[in-house]
Formats: structure tokens, sequence, C-alpha cells
């Protein structure tokens, strides 16, 4: 959510970035909310002026009660009765519009960030670097779910019949390196003085609204029924509910924390649910950090972070890539954003496996997150980058660690989260 200034002052600036995003039937909430905020405030002081003004009559009833002045009291005291009826009136024409101006300010865009590259959607994408070199083997990669069920490591029928499609059953040591991936991530961002964190796996409305938007939501969170409850789709969204209506000492930050979580995502949207395979489930597990920072910290912060996913990558010897996300396809929240792509063998193209934003103010301005500072309190600016999501991170794993003979080399930094093991056979 911006901040209702920039309308205020500049609404061409807001209308011109609704444009670079390709929203244009979201023009019109400009002028509506600037209308409606002009209305807001002539209410608002209205009613403060007859506020102030019953104050003083209010205090003329006791002199005039003195001098015996009945009369002159009761008049009084007629108008102040009609004085409070236009107050509450105007009291509730302010809530009413209060609550208008904060659902229409909750689907204007975030301003994007000037280094944005304008494009309608993901096909307009633009790659920035490669690290590590693209090697197709000399051998056909098979498909990820064969490589599995080889090891059998995989049961999606099962899976079936106990929650349905879109779930699985990993088994031996394919859980055991899943699990494995997750805790090198883990400590990997300790050692960068992240606060590990297992945050809460529920969130209540109020946060899911403070930390994403509506078609967000819809698309991704999982109601629990009868309850104002969701399953979270990312354990960004309980780290930084965890700050909700507090106000920050400027010397606690920045805030750096990393979690491990389960994820939920219904998967709505045209992609649809793998039928054979892990690349797009309902259920994972991920590692995510977050950072609350200063304003001024938070472009250092968003090179940093996405720095890390693509260390734990080349570590796990799968090369990657990092594409610029373009102004179409950015979520309203986000100011910036890239993701992190790895490198398919099989497929002889990058994929996605991370994603790292920065979303300014707006997370913080929906929760009511502030920093006291010196000359008053002002809004934090959050972050979050995907240091390794379970299933994908595996995929990718995978591919660019099978042999001929259908085993998997181990690399060195998981080797102590495997027991040792350098390398997983085929039980023959």
């Amino acid at each position: 959510m911006i901040d209702i200034k920039l309308i205020r002052e500049n609404k061409e600036l807001v209308k011109e970035n609704i444009r670079k995003k390709f929203q244009d039937a979201k023009i019109a909430l400009v002028d509506e909310v600037y209308e409606m905020d002009i209305n807001y405030r002539e209410a608002k002081a209205k009613a403060d002026n007859l506020r102030s003004e019953k104050n003083k009559k209010s205090s003329e009833i006791g002199s005039l009660m003195r001098d015996k002045k009945l009369e002159d009291a009761n008049k009084l005291k007629d108008l102040i009765a009609n004085m409070d009826s236009e107050i509450k009136a105007l009291e509730e024409k302010e809530e009413s519009l209060s609550v208008l101006i904060k659902e229409k300010m909750m689907l204007i865009p975030q301003i994007i960030d000037s280094s944005v590259p304008i494009g309608k959607d993901d096909s307009e994408n633009v790659e920035i670097e490669r690290f590590g070199e693209p090697v197709v083997p000399d051998f056909e990669i098979p498909y990820h779910a064969d490589i599995i069920q080889k090891l059998n490591g995989l049961d999606k029928e099962a899976a079936g019949r106990t929650s349905g499609n879109g779930f699985y059953y990993l088994m031996g040591d394919i859980a055991r390196l899943s699990t494995a991936m997750l805790n090198y991530a883990r400590d990997f961002m300790i050692d960068k003085n992240f606060i590990y964190c297992i945050p809460p796996f529920m969130i209540r409305s109020d946060v899911v609204n403070g930390v994403m938007s509506f078609a967000e939501m819809d698309a991704m969170m999982y109601k629990i029924e009868g309850e104002d409850l969701f399953l979270i789709g990312t354990s960004e969204h309980s780290m930084i509910g965890k700050f909700k209506g507090e106000i920050l000492n400027q010397s606690s930050l920045p805030i750096a924390m990393t979690s491990y979580s389960p994820c939920f995502r219904k998967e709505v949207g045209a992609h649809g649910i793998e039928e054979r395979g892990i690349y797009r489930v309902h259920q994972f597990e991920k590692q995510e950090m977050i950072v609350i920072c200063e304003p001024s910290e938070s472009m250092e912060w968003y090179n940093k972070m996405w720095q890390y996913t693509v260390e734990i990558f080349r570590n796990l010897n799968i090369p990657v890539r990092t594409l610029e996300c373009c102004s179409g396809d950015l979520a309203d929240l986000k100011v910036k954003s890239c993701d992190v792509e790895a490198w398919s063998p099989r497929q002889q193209k990058y994929f996605e496996v991370g994603s790292c934003s920065t979303l300014g103010d707006a997370q913080s301005r929906r929760l009511g997150i502030r920093i006291k500072g010196e000359n008053g309190t002002y809004f934090p600016h959050t972050l979050n980058n995907t240091v390794l999501a379970s299933t994908r991170a595996l995929i990718a794993f995978l591919e660019n660690n099978v042999n001929s003979d259908g085993s998997v080399n181990i690399p060195k930094v998981l080797q102590p989260y495997m027991g040792g093991k350098t390398k997983i056979e085929i039980n023959k």
C-alpha cells in the first residue's frame, strides 16, 4: 500500500506506475481515492472545528447557570445537542470514507523501482547473470520422477489414495537427501548471522491481508473452515507478521531471520498440478529468509540476499542464473524482484527455484510496523527471499548430480547431513 500523500501530491506518478504494470483498469482508482480523501479531510476538519466550538460553548453554560440566565443556558444546551448530532454524522462519514479509501488503496500497486524493466508478463523478464557452466552430459538425463523411483524414493500412488493429486511420499535416501539440503541451507544462513526461526504454520486473515495482495491470496492460500486461519504458502508471511503493530527501536535494525516451514499452496492457474513428478505440488518444505531494515539499506540487502541463494546452489553443483522480473510480472506489493533459476540438463533450459523481492514499505504500512527514530516514527522496508524450496531444489540437484547408471553423487557440503555418504546407489 502506497502513502496517500503520493496521490494527494502526484496523482500522475501513481497513474504512470499503474500503466507501467499494464493494469490500466486500476487508473480510475487514483481519482476515486483522491476525491474521497478530500471529502474525508473536509469532514474531519469540520468535526474538529465543531468539537472545539462545542467545548467553548459547554464552558459558557456554567457561567450562565451561575448568573441565573436559565433560558440562555437551555438554548445553549439545545445548540450543543444539535452540534453533537452533527459531529456524530461527520464521524460516521469519516469512518465510512476511511474504510473505502483503505479498500481502494490496497488495490493500487506499489511504486516500482526505476531499474525495473518494463514488460507485460514473465516472457519479458531479463536475464542478468549466469553462475556455473550449464552442462549437458553425454547420456540422456531421465525425468526426475524416474530418477527418484529407481532409487525407491517416490510414491505418488499411495499419496493419491491418502491425500489426492498434488501430494507425494518421499522415501529412504531421497527423503534424507531432501532434509539434508534443507538442513544445509539452514546452517548456511545461520552462518550468515540470520536468526533461525520455526514460525506458526497458520496465520490469521489480518496478517494475510498485510503481506500479500488479494489476487495472490485467492490463488495460493488454503482457508481453515470455520476459523480465521490460513495455511501458510511461505513462512515469509508469518515471519513478517511477527512484528505486526510493533514500534521497533532504530538500534534493533536490521532484523535478519531465516525459517523452516512446510508450505501449502492451491496452485490455482493455467499450469495445474503435475501428475507424475514433484515440480508443481500442493505441499513442500522451504528454508526462507526475511529482512526488516532502514529504507536506505533495502537495495543493499536485496543484492546480498539473492547472492546467498546463488552461493548455496553452486555449492550443490547446480548452475544457476538470475532473471530480473519485469514490471508486468511484479506482484502489486513488490518494488523490485528477481528469480533464481536452476539449469535443467534434461530440458536444456533454466527453471525457477527461488525468488528475491524488496517490497519497500508496503507490508510494514499494511501491518503497522514502524521504526522509532530521533525525529519520530516511520515505516521500515521488508524483503524476502527463497533460500531453498525442497521439491524444485531436489529436481535441480538430481538432474545435475545423477550418473549414467542412475546413482547420484553427494557433494561435500551435504555429506555430513547424509551420514558421510558420497553417493546414493541403486539398490539392486
